[in-house]
């Protein structure tokens, strides 16, 4: 009997929980895992759990991308992998208050992860696919990036870069013919330890209807990714707040924002 080939490896941020756990969890049948996130025993627990059933081969990486350092680490790592084939770009975390009445620390932590980590391993990987010619990226960027609110100045400021950045890389690999995929991942609110982290009270910044399941957000990405779609808006009435959004004068889309904050 010939031997299978080898699997693919997908390497995900941020996979210790939420959404990026559940990308491990889709993405275990078929891809082989490296899972990168700052808490190790989370990261080895995800492990132990999807592994056996799956058959993936899952190697674990405890860095913190909020550091040069961390992200340092995983492009090395990237670099030698010679069966990569996705990056999920999916750490991050946000913040709460106004700019001048909070800490700038975790302001700036923030745009490290979600701007400067984002654009080093999008470059890390992009020099190994590309001349493959198959594979890609998803980076999680937020509905947050199309309607703003006070608040959260900074982190839909980083939202916005991620999708912009996504749509230039699309644009790029186009000029190139290349069959790599590119998508900015928008998901509203979700179930996950997101709002936690952020001491943000999930009952007084939606109603149920627009809360999502991780599941349903990675089940939608994935299924608009391999559709080869630049942009994935999990969730129908999410579809429907950006197009209409998108589509007002921005001064009364900042009217309308300002009523939102």
């Amino acid at each position: 009997m010939a031997a299978s080939s080898p699997r693919p490896l997908a390497v995900i941020t941020g996979a210790s929980s939420g959404i990026g756990a559940t990308f491990a969890r889709h993405l275990a049948p078929r891809y082989d895992l490296l899972l990168v996130a700052r808490r190790q025993d989370k990261l080895y627990q995800l492990a132990r759990e999807i592994s056996p059933s799956t058959g993936a081969k899952i190697d674990v990486l405890a860095v913190d991308l909020s550091t040069a350092e961390g992200v340092a680490l995983v492009a090395a790592r990237l670099a030698v992998e010679t069966r990569f084939e996705l990056l999920v770009n999916n750490a991050g975390f946000g913040t709460k208050g106004l700019l001048w009445e909070t800490a700038l620390k975790p302001q700036l932590a923030m745009h490290q992860l979600h701007v400067t980590a984002t654009l080093r391993l999008c470059d890390a990987a992009l020099r190994l696919l590309v001349p493959k010619n198959r594979g890609g990226i998803i980076n999680v960027a937020s509905v947050a990036a199309f309607i703003r609110g006070a608040g959260s100045a900074g982190y839909a400021a980083t939202k916005t870069w991620m999708i912009a950045f996504t749509e230039g890389l699309h644009l790029e690999l186009k000029v190139r013919k290349s069959a790599v995929v590119v998508q900015a991942l928008c998901p509203g609110f979700t179930y996950s330890e997101f709002h936690d982290v952020a001491a943000i009270d999930r009952d007084s910044r939606a109603p149920c209807p627009l809360w999502l399941t991780a599941d349903a957000v990675v089940a939608r990405s994935l299924a608009d990714f391999a559709r080869g779609k630049l942009y994935s808006v999990p969730g129908w009435r999410y579809r429907l707040i950006v197009f209409f959004v998108t589509k007002l004068p921005w001064r009364w889309r900042v009217a309308l924002e300002a009523r939102r904050g």
